[in-house]
């Protein structure tokens, strides 16, 4: 029994539960004093933190739930000979061995905003059908990633192209570190393959930019006033239907102090598509307001200078040969099919490593 527990560490180490357990019944007793409400901005501080630390918690109960289920399997087959139960409890091993290493990897997501969720925005860059093709497989790719970790997601802005692809979309995901593992993707993606619209099947290059700012809607609160604020409808354009070209239902809505524009056309519905556009807008202010604080601290974040023309993180070469190489990190991987079904965690993982 000694043997099959070596690999897996101590909980109380990996989460710092004594720490975390401590600063819970902190937080606990401080909101049973009246005043601690006053302080909007530290109540609601003080409820995301103690949300945060309940769900550490609750994980390490989960993973102890595992571990033991696991070493009882372990004893069954002391005394007995059962392919079934021993292939059951490799596999199990390696679950937990992996949940383990995932858990021990997300100390290092410690940024203000790591555990939000994302609002994740692509844009394709110059030439046409070819680029937007790209935008919409960096979508596909993204969004395979985000089901892969069970991860909720919304559409709250979709502009198709005309002929193929998208001219843009932007998609809330929502998910415990979402932002965080997201963060580093920020950038410009560059694709290179035999051009699927390129009747003398000549090679392309393609770019495709991606910014991701975090979801901060329900955690922060926004001081944005209607006279900040100008509003625009206009008719959607692209695909869906005739209701799109007789109704103007689509919302731009621009901040006047920053000239930061957010829009929606995906819904039907005006109320709702301004609904997305304000969640939109929100959140690049606050991510406007945050990188001007860091310019004034000489600490502005890298991620934002990568995103440039011509100054891509990350290749996808479908020939002459196959590869996706990080040119942050220079971590590569030959199956660029898996990548492109959702296959990030490793890129991301070399990636916030090095603290890109």
């Amino acid at each position: 029994m000694k043997s099959f527990l070596n690999g897996f560490p101590s909980w109380e180490v990996i989460f710092d539960l004594a720490t975390k357990r401590e600063r819970l019944v902190e937080l606990e007793k401080a909101a049973e004093n009246p005043d601690y409400w006053k302080d909007r901005e530290t109540a609601r501080k003080g409820e995301a933190e103690s949300a945060g630390l309940r769900k550490d918690i609750e994980t390490v109960a989960g993973l102890e739930q595992q571990l033991s289920d696991l070493v009882a399997m372990a004893e069954l087959l002391a005394g007995e000979k059962d392919e079934g139960l021993a292939a059951e409890l490799d596999q199990g091993k390696e679950t937990l061995a992996r949940q383990l290493g995932r858990a021990e990897f997300r100390r290092m997501l410690d940024g203000e905003h790591d555990r939000a969720g994302a609002l994740l925005t692509i844009h394709p860059g110059a030439g046409g059908t070819e680029s937007q093709d790209w935008a919409q497989m960096l979508s596909r790719m993204y969004s395979r990633w985000g089901e892969s970790r069970g991860y909720k997601q919304e559409v709250l802005d979709l502009l198709p192209g005309e002929e193929a692809g998208i001219k843009s979309v932007t998609i809330a995901i929502s998910g415990d570190y979402a932002f965080g593992y997201l963060r580093v993707e920020r950038g410009v993606h560059r694709l290179v393959r035999i051009s699927p619209f390129d009747a003398n099947k000549r090679r392309h290059t393609s770019f495709a930019s991606v910014d991701v700012i975090p979801d901060i809607e329900d955690s922060i609160e926004m001081d944005i006033s209607d006279e900040e604020l100008k509003v625009d409808t206009y008719r959607a354009g692209g695909a869906g239907g005739q209701h799109v070209n007789k109704v103007e239902s689509a919302v731009r809505i621009t901040h006047l102090p920053t000239g930061i524009v957010a829009q929606c056309q995906s819904e039907r519905s005006q109320h709702k598509n301004r609904g997305s556009a304000m969640k939109i807008l929100k959140a690049r202010v606050y991510a406007h307001r945050q990188e001007e604080l860091a310019r004034e601290r000489k600490e502005a974040s890298p991620e934002k200078k990568e995103i440039a023309w011509g100054n891509q993180i990350r290749s996808y070469v479908f020939q002459p040969y196959t590869m996706v190489k990080d040119h942050r990190t220079n971590y590569e991987m030959g199956n660029v099919n898996a990548v492109m079904d959702g296959d990030l965690d490793k890129f991301m993982e070399e990636a916030l490593k090095q603290k890109v």
